[in-house]
């Protein structure tokens, strides 16, 4: 065994076999439908965050043909150095409009987004309170920050009252954030209570929407209009490629926040704008949430549908607010068994063990769209209860 061998992650990679959690990603040769092709087969999609079913709409693609025509296929570099390209800049006015903010500013990612803005934001002599649950970009993006950090117990109110009372006054800024959904087990924050707390307390609220958007609220404006909190909310951080069906983030607030974040966001000043593509399929799924909420109240019935159905059957789905659907199992082996043994049977659901989630704490995370039919839904119910009973023996 030599050095270039990379034993040391040989060990750890055989150790994921061992535990039961070792898997092969699935090959989708499709688009991604409620329908789709895994490894030549053709199985009911339950993986997706493609909320709204944007990801192959006609009017998206013909949007994107047409932005490659005009703009080409790339943006060029950064656009510190090469520019805002003129449809980057109609996206980011449109996202402004929609979601009622004075100014939005466009990331290359959701991820990057939280990398981005929170350390932009906050400095030595700053405190950052960070919700327990919150998604693994925000606990990242909260470690590049050069301020103090303290943890609250998931939206537990009183204990985030304890901190700021212990330690406000010790501090220059103090930043609350928290997702809007929390994407595991689809419940919402306390965005009201929050947004008194920060109040009473003189801090700052940032909420990772990414779940939210597109979901809750007027034609899927977010959790912040879903709680009626404009202008209480600092910064709002989405994504574009849950509901939008695309790929990107944004993160919505005050106009001196984008200056702001135009000179010190670090994913902005050192990597590529989004394509051309992406930007104008962005903007035509903006427009089609603006015209219509059929696709967002779509997707309520469908989600409110699939979880009667799994609780008459007997399944743990938690307590989700949120068309997310946990199934809850713990044992880390069985929900990854459980997930083989429901494609062999034509339902893609991907297992969430650790470290996406705590130890004992594993499930199967049905995603819903309002591209599904409840022919579909109930098809997968009487898979679901296959499975259990086949599991069980």
């Amino acid at each position: 065994m030599g050095l270039h061998d990379l034993d040391f992650l040989k060990v750890k990679v055989d150790q994921l076999k061992a535990d039961g959690v070792y898997r092969v990603l699935p090959i989708v040769e499709s688009a991604n439908e409620p329908e789709i092709v895994i490894n030549g087969k053709t199985v009911l999609n339950l993986a997706s965050n493609n909320y709204l079913g944007f990801a192959n709409h006609p009017r998206l693609k013909a949007a994107a043909i047409k932005a490659v025509e005009q703009y080409g296929i790339g943006a060029g570099a950064v656009k510190t150095i090469s520019g805002n390209q003129s449809l980057h800049d109609e996206l980011e006015k449109a996202l402004a409009v929609f979601k009622r903010e004075e100014a939005a500013i466009v990331f290359q990612s959701g991820f990057n987004c939280n990398a981005g803005v929170i350390q932009a934001i906050t400095d030595v002599g700053d405190l950052i309170l960070s919700d327990e649950l919150n998604h693994a970009s925000i606990i990242d993006g909260v470690k590049l920050s050069k301020a103090d950090k303290a943890v609250y117990k998931h939206s537990d109110m009183a204990d985030l009252r304890r901190i700021l009372t212990e330690k406000r006054s010790s501090y220059t800024n103090v930043l609350i954030i928290t997702d809007g959904v929390f994407s595991m087990d689809g419940d919402l924050a306390k965005l009201p209570e929050i947004a008194e707390l920060a109040e009473e307390f003189q801090c700052l609220t940032y909420v990772d929407d990414a779940h939210g958007s597109g979901v809750l609220g007027e034609n899927g404006r977010g959790t912040v209009d879903h709680f009626h909190l404009h202008g209480r909310v600092d910064f709002t951080i989405g994504t574009l490629s849950k509901a939008l069906g695309a790929m990107g983030g944004y993160v919505a607030g005050r106009q001196i926040m984008k200056e702001w974040l135009s000179h010190r966001a670090r994913p902005l000043l050192f990597s590529t704008n989004l394509p051309p593509a992406v930007v104008g399929a962005l903007l035509e799924a903006l427009k089609l949430m603006s015209e219509s909420d059929e696709a967002n109240r779509k997707l309520w019935d469908n989600g409110n549908h699939f979880k009667a159905q799994m609780a008459k059957a007997g399944f743990d789905i938690g307590h989700s607010e949120t068309p997310i659907t946990p199934v809850m199992l713990g044992d880390e082996a069985l929900t990854v068994a459980f997930s083989k043994a429901l494609l062999e049977k034509g339902i893609f659901v991907s297992p969430i063990v650790f470290p996406t989630v705590p130890k004992g704490k594993a499930r199967l995370r049905v995603m819903v769209s309002a591209a599904h039919t409840t022919a579909q839904l109930d098809h997968a119910v009487e898979v679901f209860r296959e499975v259990a009973a086949q599991l069980r023996k």
